[in-house]
Formats: structure tokens, sequence, C-alpha cells
């Protein structure tokens, strides 16, 4: 029995869509091999599927774009010719809006205004003013933006210094040590103390006085002030 009529119309289920569309175009694609090998015809055929996959076939020794060619002589029209002059009226309008907006630059840095009518020169004016405006408008919210960061950086270095004294002032004990010290009649031993940090404010001077008396005036390699290391 042969095969049932197929009716002819969109098949809505999508895999079944997709399969019928493989199988078709292969038996396209075979039909337009055959027809080249047979006929000694050119055959060109374009295809894009449902999801926009796309699939092609030419002849032997030509390709897509000689078939176009071809296709162009035979019919006499050009295919882009359309696209062409919608490219070159792209281009022309694009080519105004550059030289528009070169001439206005020109304008705004006081160059090219000797064609400008009163009215234009009064808006130009105008712009500008308002131009300026918001440039000094950034400029003085950059400038406390910066100000108000070094604030912040100042305040903190003063409170880390802050910290970094009393941390010194918590660690450090009193020093002890000697230093050569001539005084009058003589080099006697000086001991002195230096207290709070080794300034010279609080360092005390004691004179060391051996307790044998064969040992007065003698010297101990030099008197020693005792002072902060």
């Amino acid at each position: 029995m042969g095969r049932g009529k197929i009716e002819i119309k969109r098949i809505e289920n999508a895999t079944n869509r997709q399969v019928t569309y493989s199988k078709r175009r292969s038996g396209i694609m075979k039909k337009a091999r055959e027809l080249t090998v047979l006929c000694d015809a050119q055959v060109a055929i374009i295809m894009f599927s449902s999801t926009g996959k796309y699939h092609e076939f030419c002849s032997t020794g030509t390709d897509i774009k000689g078939i176009f060619d071809r296709y162009q002589q035979a019919i006499g029209t050009s295919l882009w010719i359309e696209q062409y002059e919608n490219m070159q009226r792209t281009l022309s309008h694009l080519k105004d809006i550059n030289r528009n907006l070169r001439t206005e630059i020109r304008q705004r840095m006081g160059e090219d205004l000797d064609a400008l009518e009163f009215e234009e020169l009064r808006d130009l004016e105008q712009n500008v003013d308002a131009a300026l405006k918001e440039v000094r408008q950034r400029k003085y919210h950059v400038i406390t933006t910066q100000t108000e960061t070094y604030k912040k950086k100042v305040k903190h270095s003063q409170e880390a210094y802050k910290n970094l004294q009393q941390e010194l002032g918590m660690r450090e004990d009193p020093a002890y040590g000697f230093v050569d010290n001539p005084v009058a009649g003589g080099w006697d031993g000086v001991a002195a103390v230096a207290m709070g940090g080794g300034l010279a404010a609080d360092m005390y001077a004691f004179r060391v006085v051996p307790s044998q008396p064969n040992l007065h005036g003698m010297a101990y390699g030099g008197s020693h002030d005792l002072r902060l290391g």
C-alpha cells in the first residue's frame, strides 16, 4: 500500500518540525546534486532552519557569489544597490553630524565666530556660561572631597602619633649610666639619673664618693654621668 497523502501545513510540534526539516533538507540537497551531475546545471541553495541554522549547496566549479552575480546579470538589476544607497545616505548623515560637532567645538573655543548672527552668538554665550557653571561646580566638589579626605588622613595620623607616644611612655623606665665629666679639683665619679624619657630637665646628678679615705681623689677612668640610652 502506498503512503497516505500528507497535508501541507505548519507542523506545530517543534521536535517533529525539526526532524521533518532535516529529512527534507537532505532530500533537496540530494536532488540538487543529481541535477548538477545529470544536466550539467549550476545550482545554488541557501536554507535557514526555524532555529536560524544555516545550510547551503552549490554546484561544483562555482560558488554562491558567482551564482548571485549571474542572477543579477540575468534579471538586469543589483541585489546590493539598495543597501549600498542606504549606506551612502547613512555615511553622508554621519559626516554632517561630525562637521557640525567640529564647528561647535571650535566656536566654544572662540573660533569661527564671524559667520554667526546676534541670536546665535547669544545662544553660544548662554551655552558657554552653563558649561562653565557645571565645570566650576564639579571643581568645587572635587576640592571639597579631597579636603575632607586629607583632613581624615591628618586626624588619623595625629591619633596614631598620640597612641605611639602613650605606648612609648608606658614602656620606658628610668635609665642609669655614667659619663666622663671633669669637675674642679680633679676627676670625680658623677652619677646621673635620667627620668622622664631622657629630657635634660629631668636629669639628676650625684657625686660618687668612695667610702675609703685612701681612694678619695682617684679617678675611675673618668667620671661618668648616668643618662638615658
